[in-house]
């Protein structure tokens, strides 16, 4: 991929996320797929697709991206040890950047959605974080109090020792607890965490993501023993067809990084290294 070519990917995207977000327009597409559907919201899907990411993960105290770059990124902080002047700060990060969205767990909701009121920034939170082994009844509940607390994206974990004892029934009714918690306008990604499947368990858990009528399926919690690679992108990808989201979370440090996983079919990427590929971007 060429400069001119990464240029374009980052406009592009950018004008993409602010349809599915409904930026600018007065009709956003429908209100409860939030622009992930393609066959109900092509306008944004087919620019997903082609280019391959709408958002870069990014870390607080980095300093200010490019204006294009930022409407790109989630604005990410889940250590159990943050604080809530860290949390402010974030917000107030994201606010300042025009980043899509903070992500911070569930007993920051309330704070991030009010210190974020009159932005464009959208408030995300994970669900049975990070070992997915709650009960999903636990779950349901917790979707459902995080989005009255203002949450709009929500981060869930499969129960993965479930899906590697071949409860694939109970995996998929786990996720469909929580989607039918989703409010309209509102996401739910299923971090399936790769680094401890085996590639037909990977696939797996896509295909009853889908099943599930979530809207992303995710790589990695990064609190487990590795990221997302190229290869479980293309896998994940390849299983899950055009309908919904991929993200890629973890081990992207560079723009040459980056790149990789939107030609592999990602469509979110995380990155804590965001400073390094803006540079490189600029460079």
């Amino acid at each position: 991929m060429n400069p001119l070519d990464f240029e374009e990917l980052v406009e592009s995207l950018a004008a993409a996320v602010e349809s599915r977000l409904g930026l600018g327009r007065e009709d956003p597409c429908c209100p409860d797929c939030a622009g992930t559907c393609r066959p109900r919201c092509g306008f944004s899907m087919d620019a997903f697709i082609k280019f391959g990411v709408d958002r870069v993960g990014w870390a607080p105290g980095l300093g200010p991206p490019s204006a294009g770059v930022a409407r790109l990124i989630d604005h990410t902080l889940l250590k159990p040890d943050a604080t809530e002047a860290q949390i402010d700060a974030l917000c107030d990060e994201a606010a300042s950047f025009g980043f899509a969205s903070v992500c911070v767990n569930p007993v920051h909701v309330a704070r991030c959605r009010k210190r974020l009121e009159g932005s464009s920034v959208r408030t995300c939170t994970v669900i049975g974080f990070p070992l997915g082994a709650t009960l999903s009844q636990v779950k349901a509940h917790e979707s459902r109090l995080v989005q009255e607390l203002g949450a709009e994206e929500m981060d869930m974990v499969i129960p993965i020792g479930l899906l590697k004892s071949g409860r694939h029934d109970l995996v998929q009714a786990d996720i469909e607890a929580v989607v039918e918690t989703r409010l309209p306008g509102n996401l739910v990604k299923v971090i399936i965490e790769t680094c401890l499947l085996t590639d037909e368990e990977k696939r797996a858990a896509c295909r009853l993501a889908v099943k599930a009528g979530a809207d992303y399926v995710k790589t990695s919690t990064g609190f487990s023993t590795g990221g997302a690679t190229v290869e479980d992108v293309a896998l994940m990808r390849e299983e899950v067809g055009p309908a919904i989201g991929v993200k890629a979370a973890g081990g992207v440090r560079t723009r040459e990084d980056l790149q990789e996983m939107v030609a592999a079919g990602a469509t979110r990427v995380g990155a804590s290294a965001g400073v390094r590929i803006v540079k490189e971007e600029a460079a």
